[in-house]
C-alpha cells in the first residue's frame, strides 16, 4: 500500500514509524500530492491542515484538523496532535468511506466516528483539563509541578495537565478552546493559558 504524507517531521515520524508493509512517500507540502496520483491515501498532518485546491482526491485524504470541522468537505478529520497518532484507536469524522476504512485497517487502527465538531471527544476533554489547571494555577491552588503530580497520582493520567500542554503544544490547546468557546462560553481559555500561548 502506497501512502503519501506531509507534515511536521515529528508527526510524520510518529505515524510512519508504527506501520509495516506500507510504502510511505514523504512530501514537503500537500501541493506535491498531485504528483502521487497512484497513492491509496494522503495524509496532511500540518496543524489545522486544509485541502489543496484544484486536486481531485480520488483516494482518501486524512487531515489533521482538531480545532475545526469538515464543513461538508470530502476528507477524513483525524486528531494528529503529538502523541495521538500512536494510539491504537483514532477518533475520526467526515467522509469515512470504505477505502478510508481499508487504510485504517492496514495501519492497524480501530476507529470511533465522532460528531464533526471542534475537539472530537478526547482532545476537547484534555483541553478543558489543561484549561482548568491554568485556572487553578492562577488562583494559586498549587504549583505547576504539584498539579501535574496530583493529577497523575489521583487520576492515573499518563501526564499532568501542564506536561500535556507542552507535549501537545499550548497554541494547539488555545486554538481549540477558542473555537469551542464560540459554541459555549464555558470553554473560554484561562487568562494565563492565553498569555502562555501568545508567548510561544
Amino acid at each position: 500500500m502506497k501512502l503519501v504524507i506531509t507534515g511536521p517531521a515529528s508527526l510524520v515520524k510518529e505515524l510512519t514509524g508504527i506501520t509495516e508493509n506500507v510504502k510511505w512517500v514523504v512530501t514537503e507540502n500537500a501541493a506535491a500530492f498531485e504528483t502521487q496520483e497512484d497513492a491509496e491515501a494522503f495524509f496532511d498532518l500540518h496543524p489545522e491542515a486544509t485541502i489543496s485546491k484544484g486536486f481531485d482526491y480520488s483516494s482518501p485524504l486524512f487531515i489533521n484538523s482538531v480545532a475545526n470541522s469538515c464543513n461538508g468537505q470530502s476528507f477524513v478529520r483525524i486528531n494528529a496532535w503529538p502523541g495521538f497518532l500512536s494510539h491504537s484507536t483514532w477518533e475520526v469524522s467526515g467522509n469515512i468511506t470504505l477505502a478510508a476504512k481499508k487504510v485504517l485497517e492496514k495501519l492497524g487502527k480501530s476507529w470511533i466516528v465522532c460528531p464533526d465538531i471542534p475537539g472530537f471527544i478526547s482532545a476537547g476533554v484534555i483541553a478543558m483539563i489543561i484549561n482548568e489547571a491554568y485556572f487553578a494555577l492562577q488562583e494559586e491552588v498549587s504549583s505547576k509541578a504539584d498539579i501535574d503530580t496530583a493529577m497523575k497520582l489521583g487520576t492515573n493520567y499518563p501526564y499532568g495537565p501542564f506536561e500535556w500542554s507542552e507535549i501537545i503544544g499550548i497554541k494547539n490547546v488555545y486554538t481549540l478552546l477558542c473555537n469551542m468557546s464560540k459554541l459555549d462560553k464555558k470553554y473560554v481559555p484561562a487568562p494565563n493559558l492565553a498569555l502562555q500561548s501568545a508567548m510561544k
